[in-house]
C-alpha cells in the first residue's frame, strides 16, 4: 500500500466502520468489537504507514476530484494536521472502550445509533485533519457538527432538544455566517484555497482587509468557543458523559482549534501577522476568554459545567497562541491540542465514572468519595495537574513553550495571563479532590439506616472496570507527555521551519 492510499483510507475507514456498525445493532457483542476494531485499525495505519513519512517530511497527498476551478477535494497530510490525526485516531480507541463500560453501565438507549455517530465524527475529524485546501476542511468540518446533533440530543429530553438548537445554531450560524465567507474572500484574493507554508495572503490583504479576514476565521470557527460564540459547549453537557469526552478532547472542539491554527499558519502566515499586527486585538479577546470562562468554572456547582468552561479557558490558550504568530507560541499552542486532549478526556472519563458508581453530579456531593473510587479520583487529580500546566505533566510543556512565544513577542501581559489561569485553574479543580479525599462522607438520605455510610466505612466501590481503566490510562498518558514530548516538538517544529 503506497502513503497516499494509506491517507485515503484513513479519512474512508470510520465511514467503512459507521456502515459495519450500523448493520451489527443488533448484536451489541460484535457490534462493539467492530467499534474497537476499526479504531484499532485507523490508529494502526496512521502510525506505521503516514507518520513515518510526515516525521521524514515528506507531504503525502492525494486529490480525489476536481469541484471547481483549482479547487479539489484533497488531503495532504504535514505536522499539525499529523499531530490532530494522531489524537483523533488514538484516543477514539480510549473513548469507545469507555463508551461500552459508560452504555451498559447507566442503560443507555440507542447505543447503535450512538456508536454510528460517533464513527462518523471521527471520520469528519480525520477529513479535517488531513485536509489539503480551506474547501476540503470546511466539508469535514461541517460533517462534524452535522454528525455530533444527534449525540448532544441524545436524551430526547427537552433539556437535551434544547440544547441540540443550540449546538447546532451556533456552530452552522458561524460556520456558514463568518468561515465560509471568509474562505470565498480568500479565494477571491488568491485564486487558490491551498494550505502553504507561509500562508497564501501575502501581498493579497493588508491593512483592514487581513483585519477582517482574521475575524472572520476566528469567530467562523465556532466549535473554538471563543466569547461570545461559547454557548453551544455548557449546553452540550446535557449529553452522555463519552459524548462530552468526544466534544472535548477527540473530535469538535480539537477541529476548533486545529482550524483557527491552521489557517493562521498555512493561509494567513505568520510573518504577515506579526508584520502587520493585525491578530493583535485577538490576543485580547482570548485573553478575555481565558479568564472570564476560568472566573464562571469557579462558581459551577455541576462537574461536567464545571469542567465545560474550562474547556473554554483552555480553547483560548490555542487561539492566543495562534494570534501570537511566533514560532514557539505556535508549538506551545499546538502541543496543547494533545496535551489538553488527555488531560480533559481525563476528567470527563471520571465524571462519567462518578456518576455511575456513585450517582453524584455535583461538586458539593463529593465529600467522601475519594474513599470509595481512588483509582478514579486518583486519575482525575492527574489529569487536574496536566490541565493546570505542573510539571512533571505534560501540560507544563505546552504552557511553557507558549510563555516563550509571548516573550519573545514582547506581550508580557500575555504572560500574566497564562499564569494567572493556571492560578484559576487549581481553584476549580482542586476542590472536587480535595472533597473526596479529605472530607468525611455527608449523609445520604438513601443509605440513613446504613452503618457503614455513617462511618464512611464501605470499601472500594468504583465504576465497571471498562469505566475505569480508560481514564487511568489517560492520566497515565499525560505524565508520559511530560517525559516524551521530543516526538511532538520535533513534528511540529517542521510546522515553522525550526
Amino acid at each position: 500500500m503506497t502513503v497516499e492510499t494509506a491517507v485515503g483510507l484513513a479519512v474512508l475507514l470510520p465511514l467503512i466502520g459507521a456502515a459495519v456498525v450500523s448493520r451489527l445493532g443488533k448484536v451489541p457483542n460484535v457490534r462493539e468489537l467492530a467499534s474497537l476494531l476499526t479504531a484499532g485499525g485507523l490508529f494502526a495505519l496512521v502510525v506505521t504507514t503516514i507518520l513515518p513519512v510526515v516525521r521524514d517530511g515528506g507531504r503525502p497527498r492525494i486529490e480525489l476530484m476536481e469541484v471547481f476551478p483549482g479547487v479539489p477535494l484533497a488531503f495532504e497530510v504535514e505536522p499539525l494536521g499529523m499531530l490532530f490525526g494522531l489524537v483523533a485516531s488514538g484516543l477514539w480507541i480510549v473513548t469507545t472502550i469507555y463508551a461500552i463500560g459508560y452504555m451498559r453501565g447507566h442503560d443507555e438507549v440507542h447505543q447503535t445509533r450512538f456508536f454510528v455517530c460517533f464513527a462518523l465524527a471521527i471520520f469528519g475529524a480525520m477529513g479535517v485533519a488531513f485536509a489539503a485546501n480551506l474547501f476540503t476542511l470546511f466539508l469535514f468540518y461541517e460533517a462534524i457538527t452535522l454528525s455530533t446533533y444527534p449525540l448532544v440530543t441524545h436524551a430526547g429530553t427537552d433539556e437535551a432538544k434544547r440544547a441540540g438548537r443550540i449546538y447546532l445554531g451556533v456552530l452552522m450560524g458561524t460556520s456558514v455566517a463568518f468561515l465560509l465567507l471568509a474562505v470565498l474572500w480568500t479565494y477571491y484574493l488568491t485564486g487558490t484555497t491551498e494550505f502553504r507554508p507561509g500562508g497564501i495572503l501575502a501581498g493579497k490583504a493588508e491593512g483592514g482587509t487581513l483585519v477582517v479576514l482574521v475575524a472572520l476565521y476566528a469567530f467562523g470557527t465556532g466549535k473554538a468557543a471563543l466569547m461570545p460564540f461559547h454557548k453551544w459547549l455548557p449546553a452540550a453537557m446535557v449529553a452522555p458523559t463519552p459524548v462530552s469526552a468526544l466534544l472535548h478532547a477527540v473530535a469538535v472542539v480539537k477541529a476548533g482549534v486545529f482550524t483557527v491554527m491552521k489557517v493562521f499558519v498555512y493561509v494567513l502566515g505568520l510573518d504577515l501577522l506579526r508584520t502587520s499586527d493585525a491578530s493583535r486585538w485577538l490576543t485580547w479577546v482570548a485573553a478575555f476568554t481565558i479568564l472570564t470562562a476560568s472566573i464562571i468554572a469557579l462558581r459551577k456547582d455541576n462537574l461536567k459545567a464545571r469542567l465545560a468552561y474550562s474547556t473554554i479557558s483552555q480553547l483560548a490558550y490555542i487561539v492566543l497562541a495562534a494570534a501570537i504568530a511566533t514560532p514557539d507560541s505556535v508549538i506551545g499552542g499546538s502541543m496543547h491540542i494533545a496535551m489538553h486532549a488527555f488531560g480533559k478526556i481525563t476528567l470527563f472519563f471520571c465524571a462519567g465514572a462518578i456518576m455511575v458508581g456513585a450517582h453524584k453530579t455535583k461538586v458539593s456531593e463529593m465529600h467522601g468519595l475519594g474513599r470509595r473510587m481512588p483509582f478514579t479520583f486518583l486519575a482525575f487529580l492527574l489529569g487536574s495537574l496536566s490541565v493546570i500546566g505542573v510539571p512533571p505533566f505534560g501540560g507544563s510543556w505546552s504552557k511553557w513553550y507558549m510563555a516563550l512565544g509571548a516573550a519573545e513577542a514582547e506581550q508580557k501581559f500575555m504572560i500574566a495571563v497564562l499564569m494567572v489561569s493556571s492560578l484559576l485553574s487549581i481553584g476549580y479543580l482542586m476542590p472536587v479532590v480535595g472533597r473526596a479525599f479529605f472530607s468525611a462522607p455527608k449523609p445520604d438520605p438513601e443509605h440513613a439506616g446504613d452503618a457503614d455510610h455513617a462511618t464512611g466505612a464501605r470499601g472500594i466501590r468504583e465504576a465497571p472496570l471498562l469505566c475505569v481503566a480508560p481514564p487511568v490510562f489517560t492520566a497515565l498518558g499525560c505524565i508520559a507527555l511530560f517525559f516524551w514530548p521530543e516526538g511532538l516538538y520535533d513534528l511540529l517544529a517542521g510546522m515553522v521551519g525550526s
